[in-house]
């Protein structure tokens, strides 16, 4: 694999990397607490070339349609303002990070962060080519993260070391997809 130079237009978007989503979390992802440090390096990366940096979260509604007491298929995670819904102390993010706030209203889920979130006119209004993505989890909220900025135009480059899906088997099929959609997988030693 080549080296990437990072430029201007580029950003980092990491998704949803908070605490229900640790081991420890109500909705715990395998194994998803070793990428913190990856994504710290890559901020690290990013900040020191003054790139922009996103992070995005569930922030849901006591009564959100995705729970299970509620018709959903998951255990209550992610409610706004609790420490589940936190990320992880661990996670070094920049004061000026963009912080995008999703699946907000009770009746409606969002896997992507540019669902109802106006992440996509940021993307814009900063003039933004070329995502570099990474996060939690590779079959949701990341494949479809990096399906709908794809439609937008964007470059998608996957940070491979620093994503963790919920089931082995489905994340490998949401690679797959996301490669044949036009996603590039990278790792940290690939960027420049």
């Amino acid at each position: 694999m080549q080296k990437i130079k990072l430029e201007k237009g580029d950003a980092l978007i990491i998704v949803d990397v908070q605490n229900d989503f640790m081991p420890w979390g109500s909705l715990p992802v395998p194994d998803s607490d070793k990428i913190i440090y990856v994504l710290n390096d890559y901020i690290n990366i990013f900040s020191k070339k003054g790139l922009l940096i996103i992070a995005s979260r569930d922030w849901h509604p006591e009564n959100h349609c995705s729970f299970k007491e509620y018709g959903g298929i998951w255990p209550k995670h992610c409610v706004k303002g609790t420490k589940g819904a936190d990320f992880p102390e661990d996670l070094r993010l920049p004061k000026d990070t963009i912080i995008i706030s999703k699946a907000t209203s009770p009746e409606k889920e969002a896997y992507s962060a540019l669902q109802e979130t106006g992440l996509s006119d940021v993307l814009k209004d900063e003039n933004i080519r070329r995502c570099f993505v990474g996060g939690i989890a590779t079959e949701y909220c990341v494949f479809h993260t990096v399906e709908d900025l794809l439609k937008l135009g964007i470059k998608v480059y996957i940070l491979e070391d620093a994503i963790k899906e919920v089931k082995k088997e489905d994340g490998e099929r949401a690679k797959e997809e996301m490669k044949r959609k036009g996603a590039v997988f990278i790792v940290k030693e690939n960027i420049l």
